[in-house]
C-alpha cells in the first residue's frame, strides 16, 4: 500500500475514532452517507465535462474519501476493511479480462463480456435478467440499463420504428390521462419510450440530456444578457419577444 493510502486510512479512523475522533464523522452511518457518495460522483462527471484537470483530482479525492469512509465503518461492523474492497475490484477486473490477464488471448468480444457478467450474476444468486440493476441509480441511466438488459434475451423492437410507434401512443396516453397519479404514470412511459428510441441510435440518454441541459441553460443566459443590453427585463417582456430573443441568442451561440 502506497503511503498516500495509508496515510488516508490513518485519518480516516482517527475521525471515526470513538474516543479521539471528529463528533460530525462518528456519528455517521452508510445510509447518511450515501447521498455524499452520489454527490461526489456526480462532482466528478462534472469536472471531467468542464475539462478541468485541477478540479478532477480534487473530485477525484473526495470520492474515494466516501469510499475509505464505507470501507472504516464496515471494518468497525467486522464486515470488511479497505483492503478486500482493492481485493474484490481486482478480483473482479482479473475475471471480466480473461484475455488480458488469462489464457485466452486475442480482442474480448461483447458477447463474452455480457457473458462473464452474467455468470457473476448466476454466482451471486441473482436469476431474472433484471437482477443487479441498482434501484439507486438515476432514472433515465437505469431505463437505460433495464431495456438493454432486456435486449440482451431477445426483447426489443427488430428496428426503431417500433419504439417511434411506441413513444407516439405513450404520448396520446399522456394527453387523454385525467387523474395525477395517471398522468405521472404515462409521463413515466413518454420517457421510457424516448430512452427506447434514444438507445436504438446507440447514444448515451443521460449524456444526450446534460449536453442538452448545458446548451438549452447557454442559450437562455445568453437571452438574459442581450435583453439586458438592450435595455429590457427578460421576464417582463411578452412570449414573442422572448422568442426573437431565444432566435438571436442561437444564431451567436451558434
Amino acid at each position: 500500500m502506497s503511503d498516500q493510502t495509508d496515510r488516508l486510512l490513518r485519518i480516516m479512523a482517527r475521525l471515526r475514532d470513538p474516543e479521539r475522533g471528529c463528533e460530525w464523522d462518528t456519528a455517521q452511518t452508510f445510509e447518511t452517507i450515501a447521498p455524499y457518495t452520489i454527490e461526489e460522483a456526480y462532482e466528478v462527471a462534472d469536472a471531467i465535462e468542464r475539462a478541468d484537470m485541477n478540479d478532477l483530482r480534487g473530485e477525484l479525492g473526495d470520492l474515494l474519501f466516501q469510499v475509505v469512509f464505507h470501507s472504516q465503518m464496515a471494518e468497525e461492523a467486522g464486515d470488511f476493511a479497505f483492503e478486500d474492497v482493492a481485493r474484490a475490484i481486482s478480483d473482479k477486473m482479473e475475471a471480466r479480462h480473461p484475455h488480458i490477464f488469462g489464457d485466452e488471448g486475442g480482442v474480448m468480444e461483447d458477447n463474452r463480456w455480457e457473458d462473464i457478467k452474467a455468470a457473476e450474476r448466476t454466482a451471486a444468486g441473482q436469476a431474472s435478467t433484471m437482477d443487479g440493476v441498482a434501484t439507486a441509480l438515476p432514472a433515465l441511466l437505469r431505463s437505460h440499463k433495464l431495456q438493454k438488459r432486456a435486449a440482451r434475451v431477445g426483447f426489443e423492437w427488430p428496428d426503431v420504428d417500433g419504439p417511434i410507434a411506441k413513444l407516439h401512443e405513450e404520448l396520446a396516453e399522456l394527453d387523454s390521462a385525467e387523474t395525477l397519479e395517471d398522468r405521472i404514470l404515462e409521463a413515466g412511459d413518454v420517457l421510457f419510450a424516448a430512452v427506447n428510441i434514444i438507445r436504438r441510435y446507440g447514444v448515451e440518454p443521460e449524456q444526450a440530456l446534460r449536453a442538452s441541459n448545458a446548451k438549452f441553460e447557454r442559450r437562455f443566459r445568453k437571452m438574459e444578457e442581450l435583453s439586458d443590453k438592450d435595455g429590457e427585463t427578460f421576464g417582463d417582456l411578452d412570449l414573442d419577444t422572448q422568442e426573437r430573443y431565444w432566435q438571436r441568442a442561437k444564431r451567436e451561440l451558434g
